[in-house]
């Protein structure tokens, strides 16, 4: 078992898409320098200065799709609607060709205009987000090898959404400072196969599913983050009527609003806490056939404030029996948190509110995992943030079908990089 199939990727396609850049982004590709690494790319656009650079991320690889339950088929790129309903449908449009395309768009424009950045910029473009990072990893050792430390790195995440807090109306910029640890772990029963119509009380996959169900009764401890704490007491500040007086003192109602999280959504409960998903089961290879070997991979996301040690420890006391193996897969821990203030901070949140002047910018902890924590090591000030308004629509349509972006919303986040490069 995998976490998803890279021997099925379609490398043909990449090679193709690779080729059309320099067609599509002439100015751009004579204005900066293009290294290839396997299929991730590297360009640096040399800057009037030598302070240090920033770095603009995205990811050209996507999650596999078929046909059947589109509206669009997810590879034809249809648009469809006028106006402000103007979608784009197709795999990636989010995550995160989107963004790709509007950096690649807002640095042929500004090139175009005879622009050039006061300190060098990087566009790092990794292959293999969805599956193991391995092209992100390789350019930030290439850059430590270089000496290189930027003064920011900004990758997907966050987005700009709505109604996502309670009673607050104005839109939000929710950027990433840190990102939770992702780790695959691996429970694994071996014992005697033999015939089915003869099966023993316990069972390899009795015993796996044991161990699932114990696990899933015993949930990681809540707790909220300093990063979590600043975003209630910063969206607080614009709540309105008796909630702005619970989340302007959420550090004196920290238990009152870790329960409240624990129980308002899916969401929120994997804000306070280390979470678990079993998502992948084997057994026996025959119907007849008591399986030899049970395995189940258990998706962790490891709360920032805890690690991937810590995670094992607490899986194996839950499940409570030697039986059942417990090994780590990919294990990466929760990443270092950035400031939510000072230069770059500034400089980001400057950015996004030039496009969007009511949006309330506030740090946030990352649930999922991106390229940008292959960087960590080499930056301080590492932010993953997305400048598309998004949909509830629309952000679940990540992973899954029928994922598409506003035509206006993809154009608003090039001028939010735009913006951003002019002051680089």
């Amino acid at each position: 078992m995998s976490r998803n199939a890279v021997e099925e990727t379609d490398w043909e396609a990449f090679e193709r898409f690779i080729d059309a850049l320099p067609r599509l982004y002439p100015a751009l590709h004579s204005a900066l320098e293009r290294e290839r690494h396997g299929h991730s790319l590297l360009y640096r656009w040399r800057g009037r200065a030598d302070g240090a650079p920033s770095v603009l991320m995205a990811h050209h690889d996507v999650v596999p799709a078929t046909d059947e339950g589109w509206t669009h088929p997810p590879f034809e790129a249809a648009v469809t609607g006028a106006g402000e309903e103007r979608l784009l449908w197709g795999r990636g449009a989010i995550d995160d060709k989107g963004a790709l395309v509007a950096i690649l768009e807002a640095v042929e424009r500004l090139v175009v205009s005879g622009f050039q950045p006061e300190n060098d910029v990087y566009l790092s473009f990794g292959h293999d987000e969805e599956t193991v990072g391995s092209g992100a990893r390789a350019i930030a050792e290439l850059l430590r090898e270089r000496g290189i430390r930027p003064a920011l790195v900004l990758d997907e995440g966050g987005a700009v959404v709505e109604r996502i807090f309670p009673g607050v109306s104005a839109p939000i910029a929710v950027v990433g400072v840190s990102e939770k640890g992702i780790t695959s772990v691996r429970l694994v029963v071996e014992q005697d196969g033999g015939h089915a119509s003869t099966p023993p009380r316990m069972t390899a996959t009795v015993r796996l599913a044991r161990a699932i169900t114990r696990i899933a009764g015993r949930p990681f401890p809540a707790r909220l983050s300093e990063t979590n704490l600043r975003m209630v007491e910063t969206l607080g500040a614009h709540a309105s009527g008796p909630l702005r007086a619970v989340f302007t003192r959420a550090r004196r109602l920290r238990p009152l609003l870790v329960a409240v999280f624990g129980r308002l959504s899916d969401e929120t409960r994997a804000i306070v806490r280390t979470t678990t998903a079993v998502t992948q089961l084997r057994g026996s290879l025959a119907a007849n056939a008591l399986p030899e070997t049970a395995e189940a991979i258990v998706n962790t996301r490891i709360a920032v404030g805890s690690s991937v040690a810590e995670t094992l420890d607490h899986l194996r006391r839950a499940i409570r029996d030697d039986a059942v193996r417990v090994e780590a897969l990919d294990a990466s821990e929760p990443s270092p948190v950035s400031p939510c203030e000072g230069p770059q901070w500034e400089r980001l949140a400057a950015s996004i509110r030039s496009v969007h002047p009511r949006a309330v910018v506030t740090p946030y902890v990352m649930l999922g995992a991106s390229d940008s924590r292959h960087f960590t090591g080499i930056c301080e000030a590492v932010y993953r943030f997305t400048p598309f308004e998004l949909s509830a629509g629309e952000r679940a349509a990540l992973h899954a079908r029928d994922e598409r972006i506003h035509v206006a919303t993809w154009l608003r986040g090039i001028d939010v990089y735009a913006h951003l490069l002019r002051h680089s």
